[in-house]
């Protein structure tokens, strides 16, 4: 592609491309895949249409970011969008809430009818991740660096195998408002709730996970911070604290990075936000980060040396008339390809 051709200072370009940007995966440094997916949400649904909604309002962004000036002209791609996944989500979408149902009016796991719809919801979700993973794995192997947009917090469960089978040891930064460390959560082997247990159990390369802002588990997961020693958790409650004696965000995220080992994948799901930022996100719970807060936070890991490789934003959900979360989406993800770009320099 020729830059020359491409105007950054103009009118965004509505080509289906995140931020309108010409490049093809190919061509591009990074490519961004997309999981339109949301089976095993236990509370508001809708995430499985946070990539076309990212797509729109990102054409609203202006590229010029101080955080990592230029690096977009090394390429920021999108892979075609496999929309067979979005259409599988509704199918089993519907069998996902039949269980859910069942087990929320006191029935169980057991009831023949429901064993049925299980077997299909997570069939179908062992599928989708492998679907995630062969994607991943062929860019991969081009030599590309690669993000997700989710879709649920399930979908970066093959991104993450996939980085795992190329980097000996990384570690997890993990912005959320939820653990995600439940065991089979509802019944469903590949929950939303499960993604970072299940990483843990599957993904042995990934030997750090830092938990940043976590509000919202049970205490299984608080149990488990605490025995595995892989877990680090930075939990709403303790960093509210600290502020409320005088230490400063900056004193908090030193701490954060520390924890983090030289390679660092990044998992975003948007509800680590506060709530003013992603108002329609599936699992909304009050408190949380400021976006400011969490520019700085991915600043300071691009500052320290490490780097960044790869990431995933999940959560989003949009809605016709209402674009804060898009739009607020378009931006959390347009830093993190910035970043990591900016951290992969000799990337090739």
């Amino acid at each position: 592609m020729d830059l020359k051709a491409f105007d950054p200072n103009g009118v965004g370009l509505d080509n289906g491309a995140y931020y309108g940007l010409p490049f093809t995966p190919e061509e591009a440094d990074l490519v961004l895949i997309s999981a339109p997916w949301d089976v095993t949400v236990s509370y508001g649904a809708g995430t499985a249409y946070g990539p076309d909604a990212i797509i729109e309002a990102s054409s609203q962004l202006d590229l010029y970011d101080p955080s990592a000036p230029g690096a977009w002209k090394r390429g920021i791609a999108t892979a075609d969008i496999d929309y067979s996944l979005q259409d599988e989500s509704q199918r089993l979408r519907t069998d996902a809430e039949k269980v859910i149902r069942n087990l929320e009016e006191g029935g169980t796991l057991e009831d023949e009818r429901t064993e049925r719809r299980l077997r299909r919801v997570n069939e179908g979700c062992a599928a989708m991740n492998e679907n995630i993973y062969r994607q991943a794995r062929h860019w991969l192997s081009q030599g590309k660096i690669v993000g997700l947009v989710g879709g649920d917090h399930s979908t970066p469960y093959g991104l993450i195998k996939a980085i795992g089978e190329q980097t000996p040891e990384f570690g997890i930064l993990h912005v959320d408002a939820h653990c995600d460390l439940r065991d089979t959560y509802e019944g469903f082997d590949f929950s939303h709730a499960s993604i970072m247990f299940n990483v843990l159990r599957d993904v042995p390369q990934v030997r750090k996970l830092v938990q940043v802002g976590v509000r919202d588990y049970c205490d299984a997961e608080a149990e488990m911070g605490v025995r595995d020693e892989r877990i680090s958790q930075f939990d709403s409650r303790s960093l509210s604290r600290a502020a409320f004696e005088g230490g400063t965000w900056a004193e908090s995220c030193r701490r954060i990075v520390k924890e983090l080992p030289q390679m660092v994948y990044v998992s975003f799901d948007i509800d680590g936000l506060a709530l003013e930022h992603c108002m329609h996100t599936g699992t909304p719970v009050p408190g949380g980060l400021s976006f400011e807060q969490v520019v700085y936070l991915l600043e300071c890991v691009a500052d320290s040396g490490r780097r960044i490789v790869g990431f995933d934003l999940v959560e989003v959900v949009p809605r016709s008339e209402e674009k804060v979360d898009a739009v607020v989406g378009a931006r959390i993800l347009y830093k993190l390809c910035g970043l990591t770009l900016r951290t992969n320099t000799k990337h090739k």
